[in-house]
């Protein structure tokens, strides 16, 4: 139900100079200019805000007229973004929507001079306030209420926002892990009802979203989408985790709760706290889908990630347990896993075993935190002594081996394999003469050993 504009105190709104130069440009040309959406809640939350969006009454035209440098980003939709001191923001005219047919896209877009008009379109509360210098902040559907209360409340009703864009039932998930709120509970009852609905969302929005909560540092929000059934739709294995069972070592049974527990536990690692956002992405999929180690590529490929990150999630998943098979040859194992996976994703694979090992019982951690603490000294010395973990490494190459007489394909790559494990085991044997005396052997022999230190 729309409002009267709120009057209680709320935390200042300070705009950057750009975005204040823009509304006054706007002004001056006679147009209603706000910014709006998630900078005005961000801001009047404390937090420094991502991107600042723009609502006018101008029309794309008249942006475009008053604006030297522009690109037509979404014109079809009224938006039009203004590049404005090096930086680009988002102008968009006033707006109604059409019916939808596709749960995405309105059928039609109309231009309206009413600013509650467009902001009674938007998907919730919290997200539909504008502000300027000039008036202050325009709040018409509580939204200022809703973050004091800590409540993602759609704006109308929710079962028209959600038909309208399905993908706004995850986004109320995802709002809730960022800003540690809870749904309110009609809106909650549309989110159950309609959840199916984001089976016409594409994957890359779904990926988004989900990245983005579990990046949240609430992970446990995942139990939200199980509860509303929106999990059973995008990230079925997160309800079959809810049905595992986990050893006694673990502080708790169950295996959902024991990988949000490690999520927990991951985010308060140093390695994690000083990544960058796609290292943090590649680290908290890999903690997720760890139970998946059979078919992690194929779930990371049906949400489109790309090469990288299912490359990395999916040999991490694999190491994943290796912590507690090391043996008694701490070293050779260390620069074996470090030739699987490469040795710049082995600070990740450090990463991932000390939140795993958190999560174990007290007594249990101790002892797998010390041992770790030891594996990450003794692979730092590896490195340090640049130790061969990688045919790169080797002392000799492909060259030097087809000089000797080795045949290309099959009985060179086998050989030069079969030198690495040498060196693996023994890096002191990581020389030239040493290698090519090896190598001579297994020509003269006919054939190359598939264990070469039996």
């Amino acid at each position: 139900m729309e409002r009267t504009p709120e009057k209680t105190e709320y935390r200042k709104i300070v705009l950057p100079e750009a975005v204040s130069e823009i509304l006054q440009r706007l002004a001056d040309a006679g147009f209603e200019a706000y910014a709006v959406g998630g900078c005005v809640r961000d801001s009047l939350l404390g937090k420094e805000p991502e991107d600042w969006d723009i609502t006018t009454s101008a029309s794309p035209e008249n942006v475009k007229r008053l604006f030297s440098r522009t690109v037509d980003t979404g014109i079809e939709h009224g938006t039009v973004t203004v590049l404005y001191r090096q930086k680009g923001y988002e102008v968009t005219t006033y707006r109604l929507d059409g019916a939808y047919e596709d749960h995405r896209h309105p059928k039609s877009v109309t231009f309206t001079g009413e600013l509650a008009e467009d902001l009674r379109r938007r998907d919730f509360t919290i997200n539909a306030m504008a502000y300027s210098e000039r008036e202050g902040l325009i709040d018409l559907f509580g939204g200022q209420e809703d973050l004091r209360q800590g409540v993602i409340r759609c704006v109308g009703k929710p079962m028209e926002r959600f038909f309208e864009d399905a993908l706004r039932i995850l986004r109320a998930v995802r709002f809730c892990a960022q800003l540690d709120f809870s749904v309110e509970e009609e809106t909650l009852c549309a989110m159950k009802a309609l959840a199916g609905d984001l089976r016409l969302v594409s994957v890359e929005r779904v990926r988004t979203e989900l990245t983005k909560l579990l990046l949240s540092g609430r992970p446990d929000r995942l139990l939200l989408m199980q509860e509303t059934g929106i999990s059973a739709i995008v990230l079925p294995e997160w309800d079959r985790l809810l049905q595992g069972r986990r050893g006694e070592k673990y502080r708790c049974e169950n295996a959902a709760h024991q990988t949000l527990q490690a999520l927990f536990a991951l985010y308060d690692v140093p390695f994690y706290k000083a990544a960058e956002k796609k290292e943090r992405q590649i680290l908290v999929y890999t903690v997720l889908l760890h139970d998946c180690a059979e078919h992690v590529g194929a779930v990371l490929r049906r949400m489109k990630f790309d090469n990288e990150t299912i490359g990395a999630v999916t040999k991490l998943v694999c190491c994943y347990e290796k912590h507690t098979t090391i043996g008694k040859d701490e070293a050779y194992a260390l620069r074996l896993l470090a030739s699987r996976i490469g040795t710049a994703w082995m600070p990740f694979l450090f990463a991932v075993w000390r939140a795993e090992i958190a999560t174990y019982k007290p007594e249990e951690a101790s002892l797998a935190f010390s041992s770790l603490s030891w594996h990450e000294a003794l692979f730092l010395e590896i490195v340090k002594r640049g130790e061969c973990v990688c045919l790169k490494q080797l002392a000799v190459n492909g060259k030097d081996l087809l000089a000797l007489g080795y045949a290309p394909g099959k009985q060179l790559g086998g050989a030069l394999s079969a030198l690495l494990s040498v060196v693996l085991h023994k890096p002191e044997k990581n020389r030239r003469d040493t290698l090519l005396l090896l190598a001579e052997r297994y020509l003269e022999a006919g054939e190359i050993p598939e264990n070469p230190m039996e």
